[in-house]
């Protein structure tokens, strides 16, 4: 589609995908951080304070925060027709985001159950309902060909899309490619126990990345879909800790290599405390591809570059649900407003370490414009 056939109506980004509740037990500031494994022990009684509910998944954090951020924003996903698809549309609504959702009786809302105790990473317990059932007819097409970048997030928790070697998510990326709009693709760590954490993930990426402009996928997350048998020596070194500290950065570099040699042109790979490694590939094809989203070509990063995570202030952390989620909204709306890719990697790393003050996804991000102000004047 070109840019003269798009109207008043068009959106900045559509965001769709993953759609559901997060659960979240408040946890002390007060408490010592301790590892998980101690922290939960079997039988052990842990008091917390009162419980949160929030919007999850990446069509609430990432478009939502990218809605925050000053884009316009159309968000596509589908709930329940239950109490809790009942608190997922009254917040969308309240945020002027609720008419693209649809609602079926096929399965219910998905929640999230999140553990995110101070100075630990969060880990989720999750039902994806009707997110299971979500296919290429769930997305309305006229409304994706009317924007500039279309941002899809967790195949791997929707078995409509990842079953059948991704046929569903093939057929859903292709028809919008069709429509000459700028794809981004995000992931989501499956269970290994799973049948999603048993899908050849290499096999499925192999034939989806062609598609893909800005892959934006976890370190872990790639590791494990596409080096399964390092991911699992890498683990086993790990000991039950944090994998992230022990993956080499030769490795990290290869992995971005894979993915640049199937057709992507940015990715982004988030590292958690590390930070995130940046790289990309050929930004004139997808300028001239995707001419809507007006990329700034110059200052691209073909050898790569890691982005260092930024300080977070004593006593501010309250839990990281949804930082990368946010980290790639900063991101997205960088590019949006041209901004050079190394500078949006900055975008990226503020919003991200800005998240962690909330006690959910989008409490702790400022506008766009303290942003800028404060990645100007160095006040970060």
């Amino acid at each position: 589609m070109n840019l003269e056939s798009r109207d008043d109506t068009a959106s900045d980004a559509v965001v769709a995908g993953y759609l559901g509740v997060d659960l979240t037990p408040g946890f002390s500031a007060a408490r010592a951080p301790v590892p998980f494994t101690e922290l939960f022990r079997p039988g052990k009684l842990i008091e917390t304070e009162g419980l949160h509910f929030s919007l999850g998944g990446a069509v609430a954090n990432t478009g939502l925060a990218i809605k925050r951020f000053g884009q316009r924003v159309e968000l596509m996903g589908c709930v329940g027709r239950d109490a809790l698809g009942d608190l997922v549309l009254a917040r969308l609504a309240q945020a002027g985001a609720a008419a693209g959702i649809r609602r079926t009786d096929r399965a219910g809302t998905a929640y999230g159950l999140v553990l995110a105790p101070p100075g630990a990473d969060r880990l989720f317990l999750e039902y994806p309902g009707c997110n299971r059932m979500f296919s290429d007819d769930d997305l309305d097409y006229d409304a994706v060909g009317r924007s500039r970048l279309f941002h899809f997030g967790y195949p791997p928790l929707m078995e409509a899309l990842w079953t059948n070697g991704g046929a569903g998510l093939l057929t859903l990326l292709g028809r919008v490619r069709e429509r000459g709009v700028a794809v981004s693709l995000d992931m989501t760590l499956p269970d290994p126990d799973s049948p999603s954490g048993k899908a050849d993930w290499r096999a499925i990426l192999d034939a989806a990345l062609p598609l893909v402009d800005i892959f934006v996928p976890s370190l872990e997350e790639l590791l494990f879909m596409v080096a399964p048998e390092q991911y699992a020596r890498l683990l086993a070194a790990a000991e039950g800790g944090d994998l992230i500290p022990v993956i080499p950065p030769d490795l990290v570099a290869e992995l971005a290599a894979w993915v640049l040699a199937r057709g992507v042109k940015i990715v982004l790979i988030k590292a958690g405390h590390r930070g995130a490694y940046l790289r990309t590939g050929d930004l004139d094809a997808l300028a001239a591809a995707a001419p809507a989203l007006r990329l700034a070509t110059a200052g691209g990063c073909p050898d790569g570059v890691w982005l260092k995570p930024l300080p977070v202030a004593p006593g501010r952390f309250q839990n990281a649900c949804g930082a990368g989620d946010c980290a790639v909204a900063g991101f997205l709306s960088a590019l949006l407003n041209g901004t050079g890719v190394r500078e949006a990697g900055a975008y990226a790393m503020l919003a991200g370490r800005d998240n962690l003050y909330g006690q959910d996804a989008l409490a702790g991000l400022r506008t766009w414009q303290q942003m800028t102000q404060s990645l100007t004047d160095g006040s970060v």
